[in-house]
């Protein structure tokens, strides 16, 4: 069950349920009784301690961790192709896919050559901190890389949930309408970065990228917003600087690199 939507089956094995570990309760909106309120308390807990753990092993490692989040469709999938296969040979890369079913997404990120660890969270509709966990177990991403990952396509729960990442980045494309920021202003304002894709689409759209963007920026005012097409190529150069800068202070920050000697 997460705090928003109830979702989640304790009888799936871990790559096929969301983590379901309190009873279900029918959820009020917007009045949220003491039993109700004391659960998500306990949920969102348990996850904000994973996630400082997730949060101190990729700090000290000086990895740079990144939260994609959208609606289904919105193009995270195909950013990622084409931002690995423009910086992999410059930069250490590493994927992690949520999706509730398939491992179609992984398969697409590793025949770019970068390693993908596939989550499926079944009736589940975000990744939780401790998934992430497990994936880091698995995946081993090198230091001083850039780990990646592909939440699963919802714009209300992910918006609650803390993986340890550095910052979220939330893609909005074109075809969905100048007044989504508003209409999922939670997501919007976790967020650090906005990705407005698919304008190669705006001669063939009636969509207002002025309004787009004034809509997300009256919600979060701190975004920094890159608009972008994975076709075209617009935008991305820009797009990659901030990764690009972003990595370089992850890295500044690694104790590792702070004492060279302990490192030998």
């Amino acid at each position: 069950m997460c705090v928003t939507c109830g979702c989640g089956n304790s009888k799936l094995p871990f790559r096929q349920r969301a983590p379901m570990h309190l009873p279900e309760i029918a959820l009020t909106v917007p009045g949220r009784d003491a039993h109700t309120i004391q659960l998500e308390t306990q949920i969102l807990g348990k996850n904000k301690m994973v996630a400082e753990r997730n949060r101190r092993w990729l700090s000290g490692r000086g990895i740079l961790a990144l939260n994609l989040v959208s609606s289904p469709g919105a193009g995270k999938t195909t950013l990622l192709e084409r931002t690995l296969t423009d910086l992999k040979s410059d930069v250490a890369i590493s994927v992690v896919e949520g999706d509730q079913a398939t491992s179609n997404d992984a398969e697409r990120i590793r025949a770019t050559g970068v390693s993908a660890v596939q989550i499926n969270t079944g009736t589940g509709c975000h990744l939780e901190a401790d998934m992430l966990e497990r994936a880091l177990e698995q995946l081993k991403p090198a230091a001083d890389s850039l780990l990646l990952i592909e939440n699963v396509g919802n714009l209300v729960c992910p918006a609650l949930f803390d993986l340890g990442e550095r910052a979220k980045v939330v893609i909005f494309s074109v075809t969905e309408g100048e007044d989504k920021p508003l209409k999922y202003p939670n997501m919007f304002a976790a967020a650090d970065v906005l990705l407005l894709s698919k304008t190669d689409l705006l001669p063939h759209v009636r969509f207002d990228t002025e309004r787009a963007v004034s809509n997300a920026l009256a919600v979060n005012p701190r975004l920094t917003v890159f608009p972008i097409s994975v076709y075209d190529g617009a935008g991305l150069e820009q797009w990659y600087g901030w990764l690009k800068h972003e990595l370089a202070d992850c890295r500044r920050l690694n104790p590792a690199r702070a004492q060279p000697s302990a490192a030998r």
